[in-house]
């Protein structure tokens, strides 16, 4: 017997798609939908809806946007002959919590897995050589999870980006085997970050 209303029940199953959200927690926030004022609520669903009609990925970098261009590539203050390669959008954010990069960014967009049938033209490899390609004394840090398929995926950025003359570096491995970047404290990644190594 289902002890919910159906409209209840099914914010309840809704919540319960998000990650590390289970049935209490869930429950918890439908009841505190149902607890907002009628704005809030409406501001709630507008915000909801924009984001799959207007959020996009930046022509430039990747990273997640409202305009064509996100506001870091646009951001004449920073250096943009350092771009920091990143997996995913989220390493962003981490990233810039630290407050500590003043360069540019890069999103792959995943890493190198044959096993998964990620091969190299399924990644944003092509747009981030034809970036480096424009740059004068440009450094490429690679800011990858360590493990095997973002050991491949370094590798294979180091041989392809030799050949247009950049220095290639990598966080510091104080970041534990294996570890997501999007779960480091800000400390660990700064100190990573400061502490990058070049490529051999």
């Amino acid at each position: 017997m289902n002890i919910y209303p159906e409209l209840l029940e099914t914010l309840i199953e809704n919540f319960k798609k998000f990650p590390g959200i289970g049935e209490r927690t869930a429950e918890r926030y439908a009841l505190a939908l149902i607890k907002m004022d009628s704005e809030d609520l409406k501001d709630f669903s507008v915000a909801i809806d924009k984001i799959k009609k207007d959020l996009k990925t930046c022509d430039t970098c990747g990273h997640l946007t409202d305009q064509n261009t996100c506001s870091i590539c646009a951001d004449d203050n920073r250096n943009h002959n350092l771009i920091c390669v990143v997996e995913d959008y989220k390493n962003i954010f981490m990233f810039e919590k630290t407050g500590k990069f003043a360069g540019v960014y890069h999103v792959l967009g995943g890493l190198i897995s044959p096993i998964d049938g990620i091969n190299p033209d399924d990644l944003n490899i092509h747009k981030l050589i034809s970036r480096c390609k424009e740059l004068n004394d440009a450094e490429v840090i690679i800011a990858l999870r360590p493990t095997i398929e973002g050991d491949t995926t370094t590798l294979y950025l180091k041989k392809i980006l030799d050949r247009e003359n950049i220095k290639i570096t990598r966080l510091s491995y104080g970041i534990p085997m294996g570890a997501e970047l999007d779960y480091l404290d800000i400390l660990t990644l700064e100190r990573a970050l400061y502490d990058r190594k070049e490529v051999e």
